[in-house]
């Protein structure tokens, strides 16, 4: 069958009417949703800084530690939620555009991620004595997360930019690929959430010990990062997922440049 490009859209629904409720949800969660994004970068720079004496490098292992969570939290939280909440809601631009940016949110988080992670296995060697890598829940729900955060980005990538070259011949894959990278991109988010509050927990109890039943300041931001962190998957969630989103929110799953 023929491809009709006005029609062919992905989560679409018959009812493209927009009340002033349905406004008043759009624009509440993705304010409540940059907020959050930004407020979960800002936490956890401040509890570096504050509680953990700022960054270093190898000269400092303890210090070369916060660039991990510090990283991590800016590229699988902040540049991952805002290239998502981006895709599925900036209905302004064409949608080549919103494509754009959306890989360029993903580009910036690989640095971020990669970066944190040799922040985090260098203090760890580097330590006196040394502390073991990969035997935690929290380490191996990271290895998860960067793997399918790389997986998701090359096979968006190509599918979605290097095959928009012969875009009539590759319609038929891309429109399949979309409900799967769209799925799994989600997913991934939950997973690096689920992985960011496991290390949270995994820090406060090795560094606080005892102290952290004692209501530190410290120990109150970590719980608040972790909260915050925990609000964003439900907020984002609703925002990609709601049913009766706007007429312009619709994703669609291609379209002529």
């Amino acid at each position: 069958m023929a491809r009709n490009s006005h029609t062919a859209r992905y989560d679409d629904d018959a009812d493209n009417s927009w009340s002033c409720g349905s406004w008043f949800e759009y624009i509440i969660v993705v304010v409540l949703s940059t907020i959050f994004l930004i407020g979960a970068l800002v936490l956890v720079i401040y509890w570096a800084v504050q509680h953990g004496n700022g960054f270093a490098w190898s000269e400092d292992p303890q210090k070369q530690f916060n660039l991990h969570p510090v990283l991590m939290v800016a590229g699988f939280i902040t540049l991952s939620g805002f290239s998502i909440l981006l895709y599925r809601l900036c209905r302004c631009l064409k949608h080549i555009y919103v494509k754009l940016l959306h890989m360029f949110f993903h580009a910036c988080a690989v640095p971020c991620v990669v970066i944190g992670f040799l922040a985090v296995l260098d203090s760890h060697n580097l330590a006196n004595p040394p502390i073991p890598n990969f035997y935690s829940l929290h380490s191996w729900l990271g290895l998860v997360t960067m793997g399918l955060f790389a997986t998701q980005f090359v096979v968006g990538f190509f599918s979605f930019l290097v095959l928009l070259c012969c875009e009539d011949a590759t319609y038929s894959c891309r429109a399949a690929m979309v409900p799967i990278h769209a799925s799994f991109g989600l997913a991934n988010f939950m997973l690096a959430i689920a992985t960011c509050v496991s290390g949270i927990t995994e820090k406060a109890i090795f560094k606080l010990k005892e102290d952290y039943s004692k209501w530190t300041e410290e120990g109150i931001i970590l719980n608040a990062l972790g909260a915050t962190l925990i609000a964003l998957g439900i907020l984002v969630c609703f925002a990609v997922r709601r049913s009766n989103a706007p007429a312009t929110a619709k994703v669609y799953v291609t379209e002529r440049l």
